[in-house]
């Protein structure tokens, strides 16, 4: 990660159990831009809603694979991603409707995405080369 003020880079198994912490770790992180609580709720939130995509449709709730998440503080700027090279999304246009989900048995919503871009002021979300998805995300702190 270049062009970064500070960066921090966290792996972790994909377990129900990881979520949180990634969430509280990346969000204790972006507390040196100064945001404010609704700024650390919308990320806590975003970051939670990636991490669970992950574990839940990358890697089908199994606790198998990693999770990658990365952090980028610039200027004012919250760059994140999140990544699994889990089984992908074989249409994200389709995914990121609101309501849609493959695991409709589970009690799914299908809102991840629609709140990711409802919480955050970019969000991209790319298939990786060797499998799997990248939610990318950036917040301004205002």
């Amino acid at each position: 990660m270049t062009n970064y003020e500070n960066y921090l880079n966290i792996t972790a198994k994909a377990v129900s159990q990881n979520e949180q912490y990634l969430r509280s770790a990346i969000a204790s992180f972006c507390v040196e831009l100064e945001p404010t609580v609704e700024e650390i709720n919308d990320i806590k939130t975003a970051v939670s809603e990636a991490v669970t995509n992950c574990i839940v449709h990358g890697y089908e709730s199994k606790g198998e694979g990693e999770i990658f998440a990365s952090v980028g503080l610039k200027d004012k700027e919250i760059e994140i991603s999140i990544v699994d090279n889990g089984v992908g999304i074989t249409d994200i246009d389709q995914a990121k409707k609101p309501f849609y989900t493959t695991k409709e048995h589970e009690e799914r919503a299908g809102m991840g995405f629609c709140v990711m871009e409802a919480l955050m002021d970019e969000v991209v979300v790319t298939h990786n080369e060797d499998g799997g998805i990248t939610v990318f995300m950036k917040k301004i702190i205002k």
